[in-house]
């Protein structure tokens, strides 16, 4: 009778990252199970004192071309291939002395970390494992009999199997590895082809444009009791290549589970906040909006500030700031209002201490970000496909003065901060900014005028006053109106991208009201 669950005698092992190796080996060889190894990771074994047989002594063959065929031979792949079990496939096994393969570990070539690190061309080619995938691909295939690793994370759950099985592995646990070893291959081919396809028509390998296809591989981080509302489900899937400072690599300290919603508003508030890096800032979000941004010469300075701007708006929101919490801050929140997450780059224990004693509040570390942003696509669902682009991550073309009266230089910085703001709010956006803060936001309307009247309508709801404020416009005014409401509000200096077909109208409307007015040549949609 065919054994469900064969003993592990015969395992291979070829690795380029190499961690946690030695300790495999030795649990590996407490079982008496022999070791078949290629190039460094051979070496390695065998410096560290253990019996491992290269592989060209089991191929008959030597490593040939540059080490480009050592694995690709019918004694690695028939032993991993072969079906246990089956009789024709003993009997070929038998004929042509072929032994079995019962663990296949294997790492591959780090084609994705060279090409982040900006390798050449043909570095990168060279660094496009072959015989690694194809034995992934085999081992996974039979899963019924063999054991595939892919990640070292997962050597502790595989030796657990085989001491609580007497040396086996359960079906249940391959087919696991089998799922993930595909999934590794898939998204590693994945790789290969957007790189390959990015930089095909170029001469010296940069990329020219996007892939002809688009591959992308995700790894499910949390499953959410729901998506966007109640009826829809939801989970949260994580990159590979996920960087510390972004909402997918943020790690959660206290607090209930997350939601769809709050990944999504805490994504919104951590890009805003990442914009100022000179001074302690506070950025509070309300459904993918700031609805409050200020600096200060401390985070509690700054949140006071950034609350005052609309504290209706402020009641369940997400905050996000860009310094470590201190406690000071972390209790001025969790007593003045509901909040759903809090996040910052790290939190002191007093912090931590202070908003646990609102047991609901999602309290995210999400490490220090780069001070310069690395260029990604951004990648949105559209009904039966994708919309791809490349990130916003610029900021402005230049800066123009384009009225008669120059803005001082404190209007020059309010300008500037209600630019950085008007990015990260839902088109068309308005943003009046006074003193380093924001004063009012108008976001999402369907008429760019109407966001100036709205965002001065806010900050007269917060008592605030927009007399002597910036104003930002992520968009050119397509007539003077909207300008006209700034002015109307007390605004006195405006900063926009500029290009409409009325630009002369509006900037002699800008003189008329004694306005300074600036243009970036630079436009900042938010959809």
């Amino acid at each position: 009778m065919k054994d469900p669950d064969p003993r592990i005698r015969r395992a291979l092992i070829s690795l380029s990252d190499k961690s946690g190796l030695d300790e495999l080996a030795h649990h590996l060889a407490e079982w008496n199970v022999a070791l078949i190894s290629t190039g460094g990771t051979a070496a390695k074994l065998k410096g560290a004192g253990f019996a491992v047989t290269d592989v060209s002594a089991v191929t008959g063959f030597p490593e040939a071309f540059d080490g480009r065929v050592k694995t690709l031979h019918p004694k690695i792949h028939g032993g991993l291939l072969a079906v246990r079990g089956n009789e024709e496939h003993i009997a070929a096994a038998e004929e042509h002395k072929i032994a079995a393969i019962d663990l296949l570990v294997v790492n591959l070539y780090p084609f994705e970390k060279t090409l982040a690190q900006g390798a050449s061309f043909d570095e990168c080619v060279e660094n496009i494992d072959i015989g690694g995938p194809a034995m992934i691909r085999a081992a996974a295939k039979n899963h019924a009999s063999v054991t595939v690793i892919v990640d070292s994370a997962d050597y502790p759950a595989l030796l657990k199997e085989m001491a609580d099985n007497h040396g086996r592995t359960t079906l249940a646990f391959r087919k696991r590895m089998a799922a993930k070893a595909y999934a590794r291959t898939a998204a590693y081919d994945g790789a290969i082809s957007n790189w390959l396809g990015a930089v095909a028509d170029s001469p010296d390998g940069a990329a020219t444009g996007f892939p002809p296809t688009l591959s992308a591989t995700y790894k499910k981080a949390i499953d959410m009791r729901y998506g966007e509302n109640p009826h829809q489900r939801g989970a949260l899937y994580v990159a590979s290549d996920a960087q510390p400072g972004t909402i997918a690599a943020a790690r959660q300290l206290l607090g209930k589970e997350l939601s769809y919603n709050n990944v999504a508003d805490s994504d919104a508030a951590l890009e805003c906040v990442k914009a100022f890096a000179d001074r302690p800032a506070c950025v509070i979000v309300k459904h993918a909006n700031p609805c409050g941004v200020a600096e200060a010469d401390s985070l509690a300075a700054a949140y006071d500030r950034a609350y005052r701007t609309d504290p209706e708006s402020a009641f369940g929101g997400i905050i996000a700031f860009n310094r470590e919490l201190d406690a000071e801050t972390a209790a001025k929140i969790v007593e003045r209002q509901f909040v759903e997450v809090i996040l910052a780059p790290s939190v002191t224990d007093a912090a931590k201490e202070a908003v646990a004693a609102k047991k609901n509040v999602r309290l995210l570390v999400t490490g220090a970000w780069s001070a310069e942003a690395t260029p990604r696509m951004d990648i949105k669902s559209v009904a039966g496909g994708l919309l791809a682009q490349d990130a916003d991550l610029a900021f402005q073309d230049s800066i123009k003065v384009v009225t008669r009266r120059q803005p001082t230089p404190a209007e020059m910085a309010d300008l500037v901060f209600a630019w950085k703001v008007a990015k990260f709010v839902k088109s068309n956006a308005i943003v009046y900014a006074k003193d380093g803060a924001t004063v009012g936001i108008g976001a999402g309307q369907m008429s760019r005028v109407n966001s100036s009247r709205i965002a001065a309508i806010k900050a007269e709801m917060a008592g605030l006053d927009v007399k002597g404020a910036a104003v930002a416009s992520d968009a050119f005014f397509p007539f003077p109106d909207g300008l006209l409401a700034a002015a109307e509000a007390g605004a006195t200096a405006v900063i926009q991208p500029g290009g409409s077909m009325r630009d002369e109208d509006v900037i002699r409307a800008a003189d008329e009201k004694d306005l300074a007015m600036v243009l970036t040549g630079m436009r900042h949609f938010r959809h």
